[in-house]
């Protein structure tokens, strides 16, 4: 292994193994209640829209709150938006006057919450759209107007420069945005239309131990699948960003959440593949976090603290389950994630090597077991679920 590869390891180590983080997606749209996209999805003019941030106010915010929140709820980092795809900024800029310091509220949001987060000894990570909808740039693209375009370039680059040099140590840069818009659909750009390769590389130099995504048009550190999980090939980090009902940002009229054993199902997938589960939460215009993602959080922390070994610093698994649910793979174990409690025998197929021992993660209840040719049957199990979230059973090999 040589030397860029070890540095790499080492940087990029807590992000394997942290395996859960929060995604925060607030801004000035969150006013309307109708999410994050609701300038494009409306066609609200820019001046109109603008006016959002002049009742933009979060009176009850509090990053400490956020981020207490978020590691009772087992995550290890957060994701913030710094600015989302209608150009508003949640920090100071000296290249626009549509930011959290500049309008009503007055604060510099982002160093509320950067400050909170070293408090608590949580990771730093900034979410950064490269577009702005506000500009003509944005809709007409790099060969249609070249000359707009670069300007566009330029606020970027300019802007990811000022939150990689006010805030100290930040340990995610998350980029999003990587289009244009025409005829109302979303056009893919490419990363020399960005100039991707020296945006990141003044994003190093500033950052060294900083993680990339792959939004930039760079494949850089990890991938980002949206709504689904899917795992990238072994050996390469990836992370599923994942919304608690149906939006990303405040969006009043919604509450289908998940419930909190899917969200649980989906994290112990996320751990399966080698992956990490990036949860969003949408907060209120007045800073508040919706009661219904507190819930699920409180309650997938209390299955954490229970369960958590199975989740950070484990390894993908390839086992075969049969009907149990997925598993994740230790340094001398398997941890099997029963998604379905099957009453009082398991059967897991296809398993070769020789197990030691088994018992009940959360309740250290030995578990029998016998081998019938390749199965393993796991038998005597409790007739009534352990936890009704999972329960996780370890195997000693």
């Amino acid at each position: 292994m040589g030397k860029k590869d070890i540095q790499k390891v080492e940087r990029t180590r807590w992000f394997e193994e942290a395996r859960f983080g929060m995604f925060i997606h607030w801004g000035d749209y969150s006013v309307l209640g109708r999410g994050e996209w609701v300038m494009f999805q409306e066609d609200i003019p820019v001046k109109e829209y603008e006016k959002n941030a002049d009742a933009f106010n979060p009176k009850k915010f509090s990053a400490e709150k956020w981020v207490k929140t978020a590691k009772e709820a087992g995550m290890k980092y957060v994701v913030i938006t710094t600015r989302h795809h209608d150009g508003f900024c949640l920090f100071d800029s000296r290249f626009s006057d549509f930011t959290s310091v500049k309008t009503a509220s007055k604060r510099d949001l982002v160093r509320e919450y950067v400050n909170a987060c070293r408090k608590e000894d949580m990771k730093i990570g900034f979410y950064y759209s490269l577009v702005d909808w506000r500009l003509p740039a944005a809709y007409e693209g790099p060969v249609k107007n070249p000359q707009e375009w670069k300007k566009l370039v330029e606020i970027t680059h300019g802007q990811v420069k000022e939150l990689c040099t006010k805030y100290g140590k930040i340990d995610v840069l998350w980029y999003d945005g990587g289009f244009f818009i025409n005829d109302r659909k979303t056009i893919p750009t490419r990363a020399e239309d960005w100039d991707s390769e020296r945006l990141n590389e003044m994003v190093r130099h500033l950052q060294p131990h900083i993680i990339i995504n792959d939004r930039s048009g760079l494949a850089e550190d990890f991938d980002t699948p949206e709504q689904h999980i899917t795992a990238s090939p072994s050996g390469r980090m990836w992370e599923s960003c994942m919304t608690m009902n149906n939006h990303w940002g405040y969006f009043a009229a919604d509450h289908l959440y998940k419930p909190t054993k899917e969200l649980i199902h989906k994290l112990t997938a996320c751990a399966t593949g080698g992956g990490n589960l990036l949860l969003n939460v949408g907060p209120k215009p007045d800073g508040t976090i919706p009661e219904e993602s507190v819930k699920r959080l409180k309650e997938m922390g209390r299955w954490l603290r229970e369960n958590g070994e199975s989740i950070y610093r484990t390894r993908r698994s390839n086992l075969d389950t049969g009907t149990a649910g997925c598993a994740s793979e230790g340094k001398d174990c398997y941890y099997i994630f029963v998604h379905w409690w099957p009453g009082k025998r398991l059967a897991l197929p296809y398993l070769k090597e020789r197990i030691k021992s088994a018992h009940i993660l959360s309740t250290g209840k030995r578990v029998d077991f016998e081998r019938e040719g390749e199965r393993l049957i796991l038998k005597n199990l409790p007739e009534k679920v352990p936890d009704e979230l999972t329960t996780v059973i370890i195997l000693k090999k």
